[in-house]
């Protein structure tokens, strides 16, 4: 247990109507006696109090105080609230006296959630979600946070690590108690095991990256020639006039960017420079990071002008694929309907009436559910769980092909060992504990 007390603003700054300053650690509850001159309250009750300034008896507000002993609390250590109005005023005034305290300081970022993950309350999947629900902008997002916060991605690492951490075990006891009256079977279950937990990992591994581009947004790019309507699509999609919209050809040179949810998922949208050969340097290097981008892209929009129908570009009509909404702008000119550019239904679509834009919010939705969708399993979320589950697969892969039982124990324990690190959660005398427990050696 810390001997520091920690505090912090729980709330947003600014004028608000309430103010929660947190505090944790063995000082909580002193503390909490200074400002209201009497014991914490009954656990987990909101109980009104006037708070002091224990040194001069100033009145510093009226609030409701919150005690949460420990370890049933947030960090696992004893925990106060404070409940301010949430004048600048009178959250400094609290925050001041309590710096006065002995042993109390401010807590530094995370400092919260790391107490409640080395307290055994959270593991670091768990403390992770915290920041992704914190940050999360979308629907899809705070679901995805929610999930991970609640336990899900973290228990389905400890589950495989537990198979590993079994799996070793029998392993061990194969080699260290040969003598003993062990399972004949012993060796062809565990490589079974083995092969089964490759599988797993393997098939968790191919995900298409869906976790981690919800985190930081799917990227769709907005191709096409000059002229053909990209900006103002653009700023039809973000309904705010973002990219600058002129008749004269090559006026969007650098790829534009606008964040949008769309229908729950995050979503970054660029405007990007009209395909064309271009003499102009500035114009053509607009032009090859547009074609960088269409080619990062997880979504295309190819936007084909309407007015120059049916003329097709050559150069954006190569760049469609099943990836690709194909649109064709200008609709409030021509009127065509039941188009189709590379065997791919084409909208037709017109920025000035609305015409078609509901379509393609709709298809776009739709992509993007697609590629996005977490709901089947838990989802990996992060680089760093991806690290350490391609270096756990890299162990297991290489014990499945180990000619000896101890070279097939210790990639093993290489691999338990990262996929622990994901969460946190590496114990050392596991692998004893399920021997004798599965084995009753030396009984």
């Amino acid at each position: 247990m810390r001997s520091e007390t920690i505090f912090a603003l729980a709330s947003g700054r600014g004028r608000t109507a309430v103010a929660v300053l947190r505090l944790s650690g063995p000082g909580a509850g002193p503390a909490l006696t200074a400002l209201t001159g009497r014991a914490p309250p009954p656990d987990r009750v909101a109980t009104l109090a006037a708070l002091r300034n224990p040194a001069t008896g100033d009145l510093l507000d009226r609030a409701l105080v919150l005690w949460f002993p420990a370890p049933r609390s947030q960090t696992g250590e004893d925990v106060a609230e404070f409940h301010l109005h949430g004048g600048r005023a009178v959250i400094d005034g609290v925050v001041e006296v309590l710096s006065g305290l002995s042993g109390l300081r401010l807590a530094e970022p995370g400092e919260f959630t790391r107490r409640a993950f080395e307290n055994g309350k959270l593991d670091l999947t768990e403390a992770e979600a915290i920041a992704d629900l914190v940050d999360a902008e979308t629907a899809a997002q705070r679901r995805q946070a929610l999930r991970q916060h609640g336990g899900e991605l973290g228990r389905l690492y400890e589950r495989w690590r537990q198979r590993l951490v079994r799996l070793l075990a029998h392993l061990e006891a194969l080699i260290d108690f040969h003598d003993e009256d062990l399972p004949e079977t012993l060796d062809g279950s565990a490589r079974s095991d083995l092969t089964a937990l490759i599988g797993d990992l393997s098939c968790h591994l191919e995900d298409g990256r869906r976790g981690e581009r919800l985190r930081d947004g799917l990227s769709v790019a907005i191709i096409g020639p000059p002229n053909a309507g990209k900006s103002s699509l653009l700023n039809a999609l973000a309904r705010r006039d973002v990219a600058i919209v002129s008749a004269q050809s090559g006026t969007t040179r650098d790829v534009i960017e606008v964040h949008l949810d769309l229908g729950g998922y995050p979503v970054i949208l660029a405007d990007t420079a009209g395909l064309r050969l271009s003499s102009d340097e500035i114009e053509s290097e607009g032009i090859r990071r547009a074609q960088a981008r269409a080619a990062q892209a997880d979504i295309k929009i190819a936007v084909f002008d309407g007015g120059q129908w049916p003329h097709i570009d050559a150069a954006t009509q190569n760049l469609v694929d099943a990836d690709t909404a194909v649109v064709v702008s200008k609709a409030d000119c021509h009127g065509l309907t039941g188009l189709a550019i590379e065997g791919r239904p084409a909208l037709s679509l017109s920025v000035k009436t609305g015409a078609g834009l509901p379509e393609l919010l709709d298809l776009l939705t739709l992509m993007a559910g697609q590629r996005l969708d977490t709901s089947a399993r838990p989802a990996l979320t992060r680089l760093r769980h991806r690290t350490a589950l391609d270096e756990c697969l890299a162990c297991l892969r290489r014990a499945e092909r180990a000619p000896l039982p101890e070279l097939v124990a210790e990639d093993i324990r290489l691999a338990a060992r990262a996929l622990g690190r994901i969460t946190g959660r590496v114990a050392v005398d596991e692998v004893l504990d399920v021997i004798f427990r599965d084995f009753c050696i030396g009984k």
